[in-house]
């Protein structure tokens, strides 16, 4: 389970030299200037800069022309790809924040989308979300999760949100069995299962903790913590805490994939591609294709079409 994590990630984005502001919003009003658009230079060139590259065009563009590029783009393109270019327009930030908007707004909620975004990010990161959204919705995020979720797959999501995680590096083996002692207490050596424990532990304890505490409840019960959590848990909970329980996002992201399937949740797709492309796309990749025996690449070209899938091709980089 944990052999695919590795210490330095990968993305499939990188900085493109010598980029200019200036030159790549004349590229995009070319590209939809006069009749038609040319789509394909719009793919070019945003799929080839990075996101601190990309998020300026917006300034630059109304620089230049005394535009606003946002609502261009808008009146010029449609559907998933107008939302893959609009979401590559944004902070990673600004981007989580709209999209557990998204995820709870309305009716119905996708608890997919909160789990992966909430489970995934550093405290720094999650922080920001939590300033971003009260700055733009005018409303606390535990407010928003609390009002639209309930039970312990709220407290899990409430604890995910306070941005508070042990971040260090160093491992106490010590802790790490006695952390394994009380998950074990909690669920497989007990009648019901004490989630409050669960929650404590995987919402507080860091990455590096909570791989020496996995390898410890192995040894000490024969069965990872994965199996434990599917036998103790179920629905939302189950997700959120098998979400956790892995932490580190390649197997989160392959969990959600897994779920529901490329080209049946395209919001997903999307938020995936857009957000991990310049962090451990190219871990996904591998990861995808152990788990699946295809590459994410094919499965894209299969599942998507026309300009929505060139641009996600562009995202994810290659095949393997």
């Amino acid at each position: 389970m944990y052999g695919w994590f590795k210490s330095k990630s990968i993305g499939t984005i990188q900085d493109f030299p010598g980029a200019d502001p200036l030159k790549d919003v004349e590229v995009l009003r070319k590209a939809m200037k006069g009749f038609g658009t040319d789509e394909q230079a719009i793919i070019n060139l945003l799929g080839s800069r990075s996101n601190k590259q990309r998020v300026p065009l917006v300034i630059a563009y109304k620089t230049s022309y005394g535009k606003d590029l946002i609502k261009d783009l808008k009146s010029e393109l449609s559907g998933n790809f107008e939302k893959v270019v609009l979401a590559m327009l944004k902070t990673p930030v600004q981007y989580d924040a709209s999209e557990i908007r998204e995820a709870i707004k309305g009716a119905g909620t996708d608890e997919a989308c909160l789990i992966e975004i909430l489970a995934s990010r550093s405290n720094e990161e999650i922080r920001e979300i939590n300033k971003v959204y009260k700055a733009e919705y005018k409303k606390k995020l535990e407010d928003s999760i609390t009002g639209d979720t309930s039970g312990h797959f709220r407290r899990l999501l409430v604890s995910l949100a306070q941005g508070n995680r042990d971040e260090r590096e160093t491992v106490d083996i010590s802790l790490a069995k006695q952390d394994a002692q009380i998950l074990y207490q909690a669920g497989e050596n007990k009648l019901g299962t004490d989630e409050s424990k669960f929650n404590a532990i995987l919402c507080s304890r860091s990455k590096p903790h909570l791989r020496a505490v996995f390898q410890e409840y192995q040894h000490m019960c024969g069965r990872d913590i994965e199996k434990s959590l599917e036998r103790e848990m179920s629905g939302n909970l189950e997700s959120g805490m098998l979400a956790v329980g892995e932490l580190f996002c390649l197997l989160l992201i392959l969990f959600v994939c897994l779920c529901y399937g490329l080209g049946t949740k395209d919001c997903t797709l999307i938020r995936i591609m857009v957000s991990r492309s310049e962090v451990d796309m190219l871990d996904i990749r591998q990861a995808y294709v152990k788990k699946y025996g295809r590459s994410l690449y094919t499965d894209i070209s299969g599942d998507t079409s026309g300009d929505y899938k060139k641009i996600l091709l562009k995202l994810c980089g290659g095949s393997d």
